[in-house]
């Protein structure tokens, strides 16, 4: 943070630092260790502070919550809401609650013609297919309308023959000239190009309870109890939100039933039916030195031609279905390991921060799948507005218990709101 200020600031106002430490809650054991020795959580925390304490004329901020818990977004919420109204400020970002909560304008990038909307960005969106409906409702009215003046000329044409009227002939080909124009001004509506469908699957099993919960403990890696999960079971059909601020423990529990899935340990009970799929908020299923098609090969008997298809309707192109998964991007990597999940034929998804690398297409998608499909799952997002969307059960720890809760929105206000 020193080194972003101009030097004679770092050298007599150093008090800026420490102000700005202190409105982010910096823990001072952590103020003074190297960037590489910091959690995701820290060192996005630290680039936006290097940001912050330069009290910056112009903001251009591009995914500024990866990695960020709900307080932290709160507190960057609440920061960029206090800045001079003449301070702009140009986000890309794939949280829409985030959108909804910082921005006045949005701006949708397409290839042929881009729109903007004074509006944040749900409104936006509700305004831009208002919009392309529109458009589609014109172009099928200026079709109509060509096939109309078609039909008269081709009538036209015939009296024009039949009568020998050179006059009915040169209105026929004014009225065909007519259409042609009509024709090529006529624009279609935009069609998104979509980047890759995102298909998920929810194979049978006649078991009632899933996975069962028996007043099992979850502990940090030394062995102090964080909570007990009291008597809780996952059903067919279950969208079930686990929801925790960090370090409470989430990713913890995540890990107990993944190993118990894995018959590695039997503390939590698993239906002999069940057939599990996990995917973890870093994708360490899949390995950087191997390529999409060797990855999808080497795991399922589908044949080489099979496995191009399914790769190229995850979004992942002939020429990316061979190079290294290291060189893709977050979301091609995503949508990768969505692909590898809904291959397995589960009836059971674990899933910890999924939209992580997901652009809101992908978002979008992905949410449309889990309730389309009736997936049952159990997931740990910070996505406001996909952990609203998706859940139909939600798990809170509270303190050293597991409460089940009917909405998300007690536990989004307390840390939202927490200091």
């Amino acid at each position: 943070m020193l080194a972003a200020l101009p030097s004679e600031l770092a050298e007599y106002e150093s008090w800026r630092v420490d102000v700005v430490l202190d409105d982010l809650n910096v823990p001072y054991e952590l103020q003074h260790k190297p960037m590489n020795e910091l959690s995701g959580v820290w060192q996005r925390t630290a680039m936006l502070a290097a940001v912050w304490v330069t009290e910056p004329d112009v903001l251009l901020l591009d995914e500024p919550t990866n990695h960020l818990d709900l307080h932290r977004i709160a507190l960057l919420q609440s920061w960029l809401a206090a800045l001079p109204r003449d301070v702009p400020v140009v986000i890309t970002s794939h949280d829409r609650a985030f959108l909804d909560a910082t921005t006045n304008r949005a701006l949708f990038l397409r290839a042929e013609t881009s729109r903007v909307f004074q509006l944040p960005y749900t409104a936006a969106h509700i305004a831009l297919d208002e919009a392309d409906a529109a458009d589609e409702r014109r172009f099928a009215n200026d079709l109509n309308k060509v096939q109309q003046l078609r039909k008269q000329a081709a009538k036209l044409k015939n009296v024009g023959i039949n009568s020998g009227s050179d006059l009915l002939l040169t209105k026929t080909k004014q009225l065909n000239e007519r259409a042609a124009k009509m024709e090529a001004a006529a624009k279609p509506a935009h069609q998104e190009r979509s980047a890759g469908d995102i298909r998920l699957v929810n194979s049978g099993t006649h078991a009632k309870a899933l996975i069962t919960l028996d007043d099992v403990s979850v502990e940090t890696p030394d062995g102090g109890l964080l909570y007990k999960t009291g008597q809780k079971w996952i059903s067919q059909g279950d969208r079930i939100v686990l929801l925790g601020a960090n370090g409470t423990g989430k990713t913890q529990l995540i890990k107990k039933i993944q190993r118990a899935l894995q018959g590695v340990d039997d503390i939590v009970r698993c239906a002999p039916s069940i057939v599990p799929a996990y995917s973890d908020q870093h994708l360490s299923q899949l390995s950087d030195t191997g390529t999409p098609m060797n990855t999808v090969i080497g795991q399922f008997d589908i044949g080489d031609r099979r496995a191009r298809g399914v790769l190229a309707g995850a979004g992942i192109t002939i020429q990316m279905q061979d190079t290294k998964i290291g060189a893709l991007s977050g979301g091609q990597k995503a949508r990768l390991a969505m692909l590898i999940l809904r291959l397995k034929n589960p009836n059971f998804y674990l899933l910890d921060e999924p939209t992580n690398h997901l652009n809101i297409e992908g978002q979008e998608a992905l949410e449309d799948e889990l309730i389309t499909h009736n997936a049952t799952c159990l997931l740990v997002s910070h996505d406001r507005s996909f952990l609203r969307y998706v859940g139909n059960r939600f798990w809170w720890i509270n303190g050293k218990v597991l409460e089940e809760v009917d909405s998300p929105e007690n536990f989004l206000s307390h840390e939202m709101g927490s200091k």
